[in-house]
């Protein structure tokens, strides 16, 4: 008997006939059927929890800036509401650390100094939006995002010579377009709303073009960046909340020292932090793709919950334009994609 062409069976101890290797056994077919419909319902478990952690991020942020603002004895909490979301994020990111989940370096002072420039931009985006969100509705603040593309990509153009494709520019003249009408037909955008909510997409470009500037002389991993961010971005404006009296406002405002305040302020933190997570999960799992396909689908459920929620008053004239720039999104998200296959097809 030639044992080199059969197998023993471990079980019964006997030599068995070795199947075709071309021909793939039952539960070979099964283990292949399992892992595929493993993998798919991680990718679906990632899509799910980008979106919830994009969405939520907006909405709570929506609710501290404003539907708090009747019980402030005077002026708001941008400032400080950052500082509390800042604190939550190193916290968070910290823990995960000591758990071993996620590593980065240990503090350094000349790193903290080198990415100083980057946490300036980081702490105008993320106080610019708090007080885009406090002014204008989510619906109208959720389509001028859109417009931080286009400032993104002339910035790109000018100070790193990365070309646009056509259809990109169409993209951005139909975003464009529609943002300009819908906070036209809006008659509750006003000066104050859109000064900010330009200077969130102004802040936000300058941020990520920096960014883009830092890291190729900083080298932090994603979770690094998070760290320092939230450190540098507590050291600098918790200060500015001692100057301009922001934190003598909320020690004295006594009717916002209740739970669901507090609980809102940290779940934003949390949020902020896992949105780290979800997004890179998302990458993983499904590709860049999809994740560009996701994060614009994010922006319809962020618009249709933020105008129930909020008791928004939006005329069917502005819905039309918010429809027609979140399109524009979606053809943007459409355009990058073709054009990075496209310079994939060509280095291949």
């Amino acid at each position: 008997m030639d044992t080199d062409k059969k197998n023993l069976d471990p079980e019964m101890g006997k030599l068995i006939e070795p199947k075709d290797a071309s021909e793939p056994t039952k539960d070979s077919a099964d283990a292949y059927g399992n892992e595929s419909k493993s993998n798919a319902g991680k990718a679906l478990s990632a899509c799910l929890l980008y979106t919830f952690s994009s969405v939520s991020m907006v909405l709570v942020n929506k609710s501290l800036a404003s539907s708090f603002n009747h019980l402030i004895t005077a002026g708001d909490l941008n400032f400080l509401l950052v500082v509390f979301q800042a604190v939550i994020a190193v916290v968070a990111v910290s823990f995960s650390k000591m758990m071993g989940w996620v590593d980065y370096p240990s503090f350094n002072m000349k790193v903290a100094m080198q990415w100083a420039p980057v946490n300036i931009a980081f702490c105008a985006m993320l106080f610019t939006g708090m007080a885009s969100l406090q002014y204008n509705s989510v619906p109208m603040v959720t389509i001028f995002k859109n417009i931080t593309n286009i400032v993104v990509s002339a910035g790109d153009l000018y100070f790193f010579g990365t070309k646009v494709e056509s259809l990109v520019m169409v993209a951005f003249g139909v975003m464009l377009g529609g943002a300009v009408f819908a906070a036209k037909n809006d008659m509750t955008v006003t000066v104050h709303g859109l000064f900010w909510m330009v200077a969130n997409c102004l802040a936000t470009a300058g941020y990520i073009l920096y960014m883009k500037f830092a890291t190729k002389n900083v080298k932090l991993s994603k979770f690094g960046m998070v760290f320092y961010n939230n450190v540098l971005c507590t050291v600098f404006m918790l200060p500015v909340t001692l100057y301009n009296g922001e934190m003598k406002v909320f020690m004295a405002s006594e009717k916002i020292h209740t739970f669901d305040y507090a609980w809102r302020n940290g779940f934003a933190g949390f949020v902020g932090f896992f949105l780290n997570f979800a997004s890179l999960n998302c990458v993983s799992y499904t590709g860049p793709t999809t994740y560009a396909i996701v994060g614009s689908l994010n922006k319809v459920p962020v618009a249709i919950l933020g105008w129930i929620i909020f008791d928004s008053k939006i005329s069917p004239q502005t819905w039309f334009f918010i429809a027609v720039s979140m399109c524009g999104g979606f053809l943007y998200s459409y355009a990058k994609i073709t054009a990075g296959k496209k310079k994939k097809a060509r280095v291949g």
